[in-house]
């Protein structure tokens, strides 16, 4: 109960505070329904190819026969995870228990999924490197923009760095299960203790290594195509509001979003990926006024359109699976 009185407050805090930067967005919603409507149409069909390559990754690491209770999950557990607070944390628990719902055994769901969720961000995190030819080219840039671009770049290389570490040696990985573990039993003095968080931790890295087998090639072009065409999509968004958009600029607007809707704080972090996309597309060169209406656009076809599908697919999935009876082995 404390805990979720305390996510609720900065979830309060957090929309109060973010408030005059996400309605200033909303009310640029007559100028969304100016766009022509192929830029639309272009921009949500970019989104579902990239929903495709996500659930395309979730079956492989899955190993599921079929794509059809993974896309449903998905989309479910997606939808649920940005109205309430907790954000990826919440959807995956949804999706874990809907697929187990469909079949999926257990043990598969939790080291399939935490593959996947490794597998898509770490290739988010190495997005910001794309930028760099451009940048030590000499392109025009703001200035902003490119200490951004640097501080990205370091964080990249930091993160990379760190998980090829513990994905390739037992110590590194040892130490932090200790220390954890270490944490953990002092602040739950009233629990039992953790005494084999290490070993745990090395058989399921070793496990997650296993997982994608031979088809690690087909999960990483699928991951790819995942933000490649969201992207695309985001660069459509610019496009459509009359600016020719500079790649590298909006590649590094686009990665600000992406990490922004990481925070638990509020659902699909609303709020902080409005503001932060809005801001980072002007220090692109986007006009302030089209980077509004370009910001909304994007997020009615990544964010706000996704929610009904979400929804729709909860029904078909607990109509098709509801009774718990195995319909996947794997």
């Amino acid at each position: 109960m404390i805990r979720r009185a305390i996510l609720l407050t900065i979830t309060g805090v957090s929309l109060y505070a973010l408030a005059p930067s996400l309605i200033n967005v909303l009310k640029a919603g007559p100028d969304v329904i100016k766009i022509e409507p192929w830029w639309l149409v272009s921009m949500l069909l970019l989104e579902a190819g990239s929903f495709v390559c996500l659930w395309r990754v979730q079956q492989i690491a899955l190993r599921a026969p079929q794509m059809s209770p993974v896309a449903t999950s998905q989309l479910a557990g997606n939808a649920f995870g940005r109205v309430v607070p907790g954000g990826a944390a919440t959807a995956g628990a949804l999706q874990y228990r809907m697929l187990t719902d469909a079949g999926v055994p257990r043990a598969t769901a939790v080291s399939g999924l935490t593959a996947a969720g490794l597998l898509l961000s770490g290739m988010l995190l190495a997005l910001p490197v794309l930028a760099l030819p451009a940048v030590l080219a000499g392109e025009p840039i703001n200035p902003n923009l490119a200490r951004a671009a640097w501080a990205g770049l370091f964080a990249t290389a930091v993160m990379g760095a760190g998980g090829a570490v513990l994905l390739t040696r037992d110590g590194p990985l040892e130490w932090v299960g200790r220390t954890v573990q270490r944490i953990r039993n002092a602040v739950l003095r009233r629990r039992p203790p953790v005494c084999d968080l290490p070993e745990r931790l090395l058989k399921e890295r070793n496990g997650i290594r296993t997982v994608l087998g031979d088809r690690w090639k087909d999960a990483l072009l699928a991951t790819s195509g995942r933000y490649a065409l969201d992207y695309i999509a985001l660069v459509a968004a610019v496009a459509a509001v009359g600016h020719v958009p500079l790649l590298y600029g909006v590649l590094l607007a686009y990665c600000v979003a992406q990490i922004l809707s990481w925070l638990p704080f509020t659902p699909g972090g609303l709020g902080f990926v409005e503001a932060g996309l809005t801001g980072t597309l002007v220090l692109a060169g986007v006009d302030a006024a089209d980077a509004v209406v370009a910001t909304l656009a994007y997020r009615l076809v990544s964010y706000w359109l996704p929610l009904p599908a979400g929804l729709a697919a909860w029904f078909v999935h607990r109509r098709r699976y509801g009774s718990g009876e195995p319909a996947l082995t794997g």
